[in-house]
């Protein structure tokens, strides 16, 4: 059994690298931690690739260490060039502030926000409030710009042109950690592995300005086996909110993964025990759909709540499996006169009550919005005819969350 909560991230495959692993490891195990993530909330809700942060976060908690999650509204205003090959978009402060307070419900179904046993901060507090003459003289002084440019996150832009406004993103983040370490305490920052030139800046400055040690450790960025960030659909990214992406789509996201992927995310993205993953390991060929919907189901319950991904997984099973249940979806019959011309989808839609007007359902269509089974609707000429049903019946579905079961009369 793990002795600590490093363990439990080492054995569950988080770890990336570490600055002073043996120090770490004795810190984790016998002290209780203030530690940092930072999240850029350049976005109204946080997507998948932010996933694994937070399940780090909850691990850690659950230890009695003590997370700090920053919302980079100081750095959002400049763009964090760290695995970017174009300079982010520059947002406003109202923008930050909403994409904030989402994020803080979203972070609040992994974490205890309650009675200090996590905070939420924003270095716009700081940042905004910066004399720049004083920031050069008090932070710049202690940045080499010969090892700046060797760190990975300006490697990238090299070839296509750094601004300096970006340049100066490795000093604002490192001053976020040095004022996290003399306001709260805060001794160690954790990001993907991307940051790794980031937090290294921070524990630098720590070091010269405080005279004192601090640590970081980064994580297995969540990729695919064949090395692809994970959490990109042809929709776009995965995200966390059911109005971005509904519960089913997100579960079916899971449901579907590569079957070699399936036991790193059950480890990652789960909190199953590791007896259990492993009895799940063992599972091969089509058995391995039934690790899948494990963990689809497990996601889907840490991210929309255990009654959303029941109804996903049942979905699932009665649309694609036959062993679910659709009895309770609305439902409408059709006659096979009305089919024998073609049933015009507008015309379906109406009829099911879908749409108020013919002219919300061409939106729908034209904007990809309308699936008959698992096709979308791509023209509003789209008829309905008798050969598209399957034992007398076939789903209909309106945007990511509405499905309409459309019944052939006997």
């Amino acid at each position: 059994m793990p002795n600590s909560v490093f363990d439990i991230l080492k054995e569950r495959g988080f770890i990336a690298q570490l600055t002073h692993e043996e120090e770490i490891k004795k810190l984790l195990e016998k002290q209780k931690v203030t530690f940092y993530i930072g999240f850029d909330p350049t976005a109204d809700s946080l997507h998948v690739g932010h996933f694994l942060q937070m399940m780090v976060m909850a691990h850690m908690q659950r230890a009695g260490h003590k997370p700090i999650a920053i919302i980079g509204g100081g750095t959002a205003m400049v763009g964090d060039p760290s695995g970017k090959s174009d300079m982010r978009r520059m947002m406003t402060l109202e923008d930050i502030r909403h994409n904030a307070d989402n994020f803080k419900h979203q972070l609040s179904k992994f974490i205890d926000f309650t009675n200090d046993r996590a905070l939420m901060v924003d270095n716009s507090d700081w940042l905004l409030k910066l004399n720049y003459v004083d920031f050069l003289r008090d932070i710049g002084v202690y940045f080499s710009v010969n090892r700046m440019l060797t760190a990975d996150c300006f490697k990238s832009r090299m070839e296509k042109g750094l601004t300096f406004i970006e340049f100066n993103y490795m000093l604002m983040q490192s001053y976020d950690f040095l004022m996290l370490y003399k306001k709260y305490g805060c001794i160690m920052e954790l990001g993907g592995d991307d940051q790794w030139s980031n937090i290294l800046g921070g524990i630098d400055l720590i070091r010269r300005v405080e005279g004192k040690e601090s640590y970081g450790m980064t994580f297995t960025l969540l990729t695919t086996s064949e090395g692809k960030k994970m959490g990109k659909t042809e929709k776009g990214a995965l995200w966390l909110d059911a109005q971005k992406t509904s519960p089913y789509d997100f579960y079916q996201y899971w449901r579907n993964i590569d079957d070699v992927d399936v036991i790193k995310c059950l480890k990652l993205l789960t909190f199953l025990p590791m007896d259990e993953i492993s009895k799940l390991a063992e599972l091969k060929d089509q058995q391995i759909n039934e690790a899948k919907k494990v963990l689809a189901y497990e996601v889907t319950k840490l991210v929309h709540g255990e009654d959303e991904a029941g109804k996903a997984r049942q979905l699932a099973e009665a649309l694609f499996g036959g062993g679910g249940n659709t009895s309770d979806m609305s439902s409408t019959e059709v006659t096979a006169v009305e089919l024998s011309n073609g049933l015009n989808i507008l015309d379906l839609l109406l009829k099911t009550g879908l749409v108020p007007s013919k002219g919300e359902g061409r939106r729908l269509v034209q904007q990809g919005g309308i699936y008959v089974g698992e096709t979308v609707v791509s023209s509003i000429d789209f008829s309905l005819s008798s050969d598209l049903f399957e034992n007398g019946e076939l789903i209909l579905k309106k945007g990511k969350k509405t499905y309409h079961k459309i019944l052939l009369a006997k």
